[in-house]
Order: C-alpha cells, then structure tokens, then sequence
C-alpha cells in the first residue's frame, strides 16, 4: 500500500532575523511542497505587541507554520488561537534555543528539564486549535545526554497529545556556549532520532541538524519521518529546487532560476509599493546563483549599498548584465555567502 509522504517530509528551519515573510516567499518560489516555518516569536510579544507585524504572511507561503516560545499555557493557547486564525498550518513550540535571553524568559532549550510543564503547554494549545501542534527540542541539555533524558520528554509532550517531534540532533550547552557556538560545538547524534523513531514509531518523528544535499537528506528519511534543513536551505537555496520531484513525488515543472528571480523583482517592486524597501527583501536570495559563473559579481551588486536607492528592476537588470558579463569572460563558479549566524 502507497502513503503519501508525510507534510513533514521536507521543510525549512526557523531561524532568528532570517525566515522571515520575504524569505519565506522566496523559498517558496523553488519549492512547492516544503514546509516554512517563521522565526520564534514570543507568546508575549503575540499576547502584548503588534500581532499584526508578527504574523502576516502572503497566501502563496502555505504550508506555513508558526513557531512560538514561551511556557504559560494559558499564553501559548492565545498564540495558537491567533494562528489559526491568521490561517498557519501548525505551530511549532521551540524547546531548542540556547540564547541566555531565551533561558531567563524561561523556554528554549531549559523547557526540556521542564517535560510536565511543556506537556501543560501542549495541551492547552491542542485544546484551543484544530491545526496540528509540534515540538522542536534538542537531544539533551549540558550534562543531561542520555538517551532516556530524551525519550522521558518525548514520551511525556506525547501524551499530552503531541504527534510531531522536530529532533535537533545536538545537545544544547546552556553554560558557556553562545547560540552560535550551540549549532557547531556540541557533536550531531543522528542516532538518537532514529532511536525515537524506533520506540515511537506511531509519532512523527523529524530531524534536524547539519544536513545538507539530496543524498545526506535521502539516508536520513530511511530512518526518520522528515528532515529539517536550516543553514544550507539560506546559504545555498538552489538546492531546495529538486525536493518536489525527488523527495514528494510532484511532476509539476519547476521555476528556472530566472524565473524564479524574475518573480522575486516583482515581488520586491510589490513591496516598495507598500514601503518595504528592496534591500530588506534582496538579502534573502544572494544564494541563488550560488556555485554558477558569475554568481559572485551578481551578488556583490545586489550587495551595493550604493544602488539601494535605485528603483529594483534596475538594480535587477545591472546585476544580471554584470552576472552573465562575468559568465562569458570565464568566471569560476564562487563559493556561497556566509552572512552573520542567527539561528537556533
């Protein structure tokens, strides 16, 4: 018998200051059939701020989850409750960041030493909404490695009705460790996924953590339900543009990479015409070319500070001059940009 892959098979990370709307439609545009979620956002902020700035999202970014931090049930039902309104199709609770902000609000990573409190938190927003709501946590916390540290707290949020756990394969170092330090130091334990797979095969179970490449992506999904790809999603999004056919079984053509430019100078014209200006949207696809004659040359003008004031559809057409200029004169294929790490 045929199943359908699971709507976690694929998906994109959340990552601080870089999923964010216009990223998001951007990645949408190579992939149809990922799933994207938001940055974390804070119960609080949802509950006191701008709910509007926080969660708007264009149609064509379905599926699209929101991920939410924070440990007050009665909070995180008032987050589910908007979200689904807003028309999200899951929200996702980070039990992951290390950040010493995050510790002092009390969620993130020192959730995990906390199962009841999360398991309360998943319930009441399984009570408040219809739309599916996940964990994504780490494999332990500073000296906490062991597997049944784990398996305790997967177990738990379980029976509080949680069916999905997104597993970033590492530890997190709340002691001595920047964010940035916590998604390189502490070693990737893909194991202990495919572990929870085995002792929990009626949830599902997704891994995240390092991965990158259609044959890295493909090993994993023989062991787990899903994959979650961060860092290399942003840095090199061409590769996002094969996991409809290889990885859904989707027939459908894809966007070139022009067209998928093309579309984005649209949207950028969209919305400056709504007073976003192009630079906060260009940042997000510097990847594009990535690994292709020229592609350096091209980024570097979509870089320009001294261009940012030009309307986009010239910055767009100097940028591919000089991007198939470099192309013809033999340019060699450059390595991807690495901007400041953000993420969780």
């Amino acid at each position: 018998m045929h199943h359908p892959p699971s709507p976690w098979r694929l998906s994109v990370a959340p990552m601080m200051e870089w999923t964010d709307r216009h990223c998001r439609w951007f990645h949408r545009q190579i992939t149809r059939r990922a799933r994207l979620y938001t940055v974390m956002i804070t119960s609080g902020a949802l509950r006191h701020g701008d709910a509007a700035r926080h969660l708007d999202f264009d149609p064509a970014e379905h599926p699209v989850a929101l991920q939410v931090g924070g440990s007050e049930a009665d909070e995180l039902a008032h987050a589910a409750r908007l979200a689904e309104r807003w028309g999200y199709d899951e929200i996702d609770l980070n039990c992951g960041c290390p950040s010493e902000r995050v510790q002092r609000g009390a969620f993130g990573a020192c959730l995990m030493r906390e199962p009841r409190t999360v398991a309360d938190g998943v319930k009441a927003m399984r009570d408040a909404v219809a739309i599916p709501v996940t964990v994504k946590h780490r494999i332990g916390v500073d000296d906490e490695e062991s597997y049944g540290f784990v398996r305790d707290f997967v177990g738990t949020v379980a029976e509080a009705g949680c069916e999905v756990f997104i597993v970033h394969a590492r530890s997190a170092w709340l002691q001595g460790l920047s964010p940035k330090d916590n998604r390189e130091i502490p070693p990737l334990r893909y194991e202990v996924a495919h572990q929870l797979a085995r002792d929990f095969p009626a949830l599902t179970i997704v891994v995240n953590g390092g991965l990158a490449g259609d044959a890295a992506i493909a090993a994993q999904l023989d062991q787990v339900d899903g994959v979650m790809v961060g860092r290399a999603a942003y840095h090199d999004p061409w590769q996002l543009a094969g996991w409809d056919r290889r990885f859904f079984g989707d027939t459908a053509p894809a966007l070139a990479r022009e067209e998928v430019e093309e579309a984005m100078v649209a949207y950028m014209a969209r919305q400056a015409a709504a007073g976003v200006r192009w630079p906060a949207i260009a940042r997000h696809m510097l990847g594009l070319w990535h690994g292709t004659p020229g592609a350096r040359r091209w980024r570097q003008l979509w870089s320009d500070h001294r261009l940012r004031d030009e309307p986009v559809a010239r910055v767009a057409a100097i940028a591919t001059a000089a991007r198939l200029g470099a192309a013809a004169r033999g340019a060699k294929a450059d390595a991807a940009p690495q901007p400041q790490e953000l993420g969780t």
